[in-house]
C-alpha cells in the first residue's frame, strides 16, 4: 500500500499527518508503529489522521495514535498542526474550525502571525474522570514511585497528566521516573508525567514523558496541565510562557470552569510517500 503523508511539528513535537478525507485509511497497530519508527519508517511522536466528522457541529474529526500504535484522546501540539494541514491542503478556508476528538470538540484558530491558538476546553480535576485511583481532587497529593514519595497534581486536559514541580528541570529524573509514573497502577489508563521548573510568575520550563511515546521535545496538553497546576498551587499567573526543549508555547487560563487557551507554532517539514 502506497500512503501519502505530511511530516509536521509543533515546537519540536513531531507528527505524521494523514488525509483520511480524500482517501480511506485504516492502519493496523503494526503499520502505525512502522510509520512512527525513526529508523525504518518516517519517524514521529504521534500519527494524526484527518477524517470527516460524525457530528454536524464539527468541520473535521481528529484521531491521534502514539508511536506505540495505541489511539489516544488528545494532543495539543497536534491540534495546531491539524489546522495548518487542512488549510495547506485546501480542505477548508476557515481561520477557525471545530474539530471532533475522542474527548469532545476543540476549536483551533489561525492567528495573523501564523501561529495557531487552540481552545483546549476546561481542565478536569475529578479523579474518576482523570482517571486517578484513590485521588482526592486536591491541588496536589502524594504519589509513591518505587518507594519515593513525589508530590503531584493530577488532572486531565482530555488526556491524563501527573505534574510535579522540580528545582532544576534539566537534571530532573525524567527518563527514570517518567516510565514509572506513566505505568503507575493508580493511573488505570496510564498518564503523561510532567516535570516543571517555575522561573517566575509568568514563565516556566517543562519536560514531559508522554504516554506511549517517551520524552518528547514538547507536549501541548502537558504545557496546559503544567500551567493549570502551577496556577492552582499559587505559583503562576496567566498568561504563562512555557519553554520546552523544542520551543515556547503560551498558555492562558482564567481559573476553574474556564477553558485553557494554547498558542504556538505549527510547521510543515516535508511531504512524501511510503510503501506499507
Amino acid at each position: 500500500m502506497l500512503l501519502k503523508f505530511t511530516k509536521m511539528h509543533g515546537a519540536g513535537n513531531d507528527f505524521v499527518v494523514l488525509d483520511g478525507v480524500r482517501q480511506d485509511i485504516e492502519l493496523s497497530p503494526e503499520q502505525l508503529r512502522l510509520l512512527a519508527d525513526r529508523h525504518f519508517g518516517v519517524g514521529c511522536d504521534q500519527i494524526l489522521l484527518v477524517e470527516k466528522p460524525d457530528s454536524k457541529e464539527a468541520d473535521f474529526r481528529y484521531r491521534i495514535f502514539n508511536a506505540d500504535g495505541g489511539e489516544v484522546e488528545q494532543c495539543g501540539n497536534g491540534a495546531r498542526c491539524f489546522l495548518r494541514f487542512v488549510h495547506d491542503q485546501k480542505l477548508t478556508t476557515k481561520r477557525e474550525i471545530v474539530v471532533e476528538t475522542r474527548c469532545g470538540l476543540i476549536s483551533p484558530r489561525l492567528e495573523q502571525d501564523g501561529r495557531v491558538t487552540v481552545n483546549m476546553g476546561a481542565p478536569i480535576f475529578d479523579p474518576a474522570r482523570v482517571p486517578f485511583d484513590g485521588g482526592s481532587g486536591a491541588v496536589s497529593e502524594p504519589l509513591d514511585v518505587s518507594g519515593t514519595t513525589v508530590d503531584i497534581s493530577a488532572l486531565s486536559m482530555g488526556n491524563p497528566h501527573a505534574v510535579q514541580v522540580v528545582e532544576d528541570v534539566e537534571h530532573a529524573p525524567v527518563n527514570e521516573a517518567g516510565p514509572l509514573i506513566e505505568h503507575h497502577p493508580r493511573f488505570p489508563r496510564r498518564v503523561n508525567a510532567g516535570f516543571m521548573q517555575v522561573m517566575d510568575r509568568h514563565n516556566l520550563r517543562l519536560r514531559v514523558y508522554e504516554r506511549g511515546a517517551g520524552e518528547t521535545l514538547s507536549c501541548g496538553t502537558g504545557a496546559c496541565a503544567a500551567v493549570v497546576a502551577g496556577i492552582r498551587r499559587g505559583l503562576l499567573d496567566s498568561p504563562v510562557s512555557v519553554a520546552t526543549r523544542g520551543g515556547v508555547l503560551t498558555i492562558a487560563w482564567d481559573g476553574d470552569g474556564a477553558p485553557v487557551l494554547m498558542t504556538g507554532p505549527a510547521i510543515t517539514v516535508f511531504a512524501g510517500e511510503i510503501n506499507l
